[in-house]
């Protein structure tokens, strides 16, 4: 047996992280063997997918570049959803009403996929069926919710109105969701990984691909100490790494902010809890240790450009108006991709080699969408196609639903290249950076990301993304530091922690003047 480490992208710990889990006893990696398929990434994607080819024969592998949960599944706040983000509405207008449809049923398959799981591999991860309300407090937010109600009754979902909400605050309108429910998500991976384990399949942790050849229908996967081949590769990594791809500008990197707090009184909803701000917030309830929490949700921002410390206080500031915190046990964020006409991209990687597949895009659904491609990947996989693989295929076009964004994007990208680059002020030392913080600076005409130790130990770095050299702002609550354009993350070292990047930001060899307390 062995002791997983609970390690995430981040220096804050999520409340998943408190307990930390044994796992059973790896299989052993035989490098002269091709693997039936290679899963880049051990997140809830990566790890559904591969336990679900395993289980039907293949022989798998999977490379994760740190830890399994390491992303965005040791960081989501763990809300399976029989509804998404992207409304049915919005599908219906975007795509078509068979569209919303087929949508809402991939949704539905996903949850009934792990509730299955759970009870058929006897997962240990407090799954519980939960109720979800969402709540309008104005008339704009009332329109937008009676369409998401009528749109959901359209698509068979199960919804309903009420006149009761389990929060602290009035409300115009409400409606409730049936069938959703909650889990520990990292109990649940740490599941799947087991049972992968048991059917035989083998997972190499700390082993970041930086490189896949495709040679006669064989992939040759590089790592820095291994070469793994497979018959087809996926990247189950958020978004694709490695040199710009037609996906990372159909996709933005968002921030989400989570608190797990305590409250004064009993007062902790037993539901799951919507509202209809933009960005919304989120409510929900967890026992760890027999110490239940309140986990919310809210104030999302795009991937460096906001102040996250500043998003935190917000976020806390707004829990306290809706239930009576007493303290605030700890605090997190964690990363996600908003698609640019509102579906997951799910299917063959654009521009990729045959065989080489991805899924991105799931914008704040991870959990339900992470199973979606799991589904739709080992039906491509196994049986050579998918109910599903039309509506999520990465290559589609979609002019009047996705352009506009698109565009967005894409001009955002240009503006943080150019804008950073030369509208900086300069700053000719960094005597007033605090402890344990960082900042870009320019020195000696180089613009350099310098971070300042808990000990005054000044590291300087290129803060030139190595993706798409665009410059990374510094994250001053995960501290790290992160690229505006595609949401590639690096740490104080500069090395990465999030594609799509996969070079580390270079180290800069610096010369102290000869003031020797100019960086203190």
């Amino acid at each position: 047996m062995e002791t997983n480490q609970n390690t995430r992208d981040g220096r804050n710990k999520s409340l998943w992280q408190q307990n930390t889990e044994t796992i059973g006893e790896k299989n052993v990696f035989d490098p002269t063997i091709t693997y039936d398929v290679l899963i880049v990434g051990a997140g809830i994607t990566g790890l559904t997918t591969a336990f679900l080819l395993q289980k039907a024969g293949l022989q798998c592998i999977i490379a994760e570049a740190h830890n399994p949960g390491y992303g965005t599944t040791g960081g989501t706040t763990a809300h399976i959803n029989t509804f998404a983000d992207t409304t049915f509405a919005e599908v219906e207008s975007a795509f078509s009403a068979e569209a919303a449809t087929q949508f809402a049923e991939s949704i539905a398959e996903s949850v009934q996929l792990i509730h299955e799981l759970v009870e058929t591999c006897h997962i240990d991860c407090d799954f519980a069926w939960k109720k979800a309300y969402v709540y309008s407090q104005n008339k704009k937010e009332t329109g937008e919710l009676d369409d998401i109600f009528e749109s959901a009754v359209r698509v068979g979902v199960e919804v309903s109105e009420t006149k009761a909400v389990p929060i602290n605050l009035e409300f115009q309108k409400a409606i409730v969701f049936d069938h959703n429910a909650q889990f520990h998500p990292l109990k649940y991976i740490r599941g799947l990984q087991n049972h992968f384990y048991n059917l035989g399949g083998v997972l190499l942790e700390n082993t970041l691909i930086d490189d896949i050849k495709s040679v006669g229908g064989t992939h040759m996967a590089s790592a820095a100490s291994v070469q793994i081949k497979a018959k087809k590769v996926i990247y189950a990594t958020h978004i694709p790494p490695g040199v710009v791809n037609v996906l990372h500008f159909r996709n933005a990197p968002y921030r989400s902010y989570v608190i797990a707090a305590t409250l004064e009184k009993d007062q902790y909803p037993d539901a799951l809890v919507y509202d209809m701000q933009e960005p919304y917030h989120y409510f929900r309830t967890h026992t760890i240790d027999g110490q239940k929490y309140l986990v919310a949700g809210g104030h999302d921002h795009k991937t460096g450009h906001s102040d996250p410390e500043q998003a935190f206080t917000d976020l806390i500031n707004y829990a306290k108006l809706c239930y009576p915190i007493k303290d605030i046990f700890t605090q997190w964020s964690a990363q996600y991709y908003v698609p640019a006409d509102g579906l997951p991209y799910i299917g063959q990687l654009p521009g990729a080699s045959d065989g080489i597949y991805t899924a991105t895009g799931f914008n704040g659904n991870g959990m339900i969408l992470g199973t979606v491609s799991a589904m739709v990947l080992s039906d491509l996989i196994l049986q050579g196609e998918s109910e599903y693989e039309n509506l999520y295929d990465p290559a589609r076009i979609k002019p009047v639903a996705g352009f506009s964004e698109i565009v967005k994007e894409g001009a955002d990208v240009v503006a943080r290249f150019i804008g950073d680059r030369f509208g900086l002020e300069k700053i000719e030392s960094v005597s007033q950076l605090q402890p344990d913080s960082g900042e870009i600076v320019e020195f000696e005409g180089q613009k350099l990301a310098i971070y300042k130790d808990s000990f005054d130990q000044v590291k300087a770095l290129d803060p030139v993304c190595t993706h798409s050299k665009c410059i990374v702002h510094w994250n001053n609550s995960e501290k790290s530091w992160d690229c505006p354009c595609h949401g590639a993350r690096f740490d104080t070292d500069g090395k990465v922690m999030t594609g799509p990047a996969r070079e580390d930001l270079r180290v800069v060899d610096i010369q102290v003047p000869s003031d020797p307390y100019f960086f203190l």
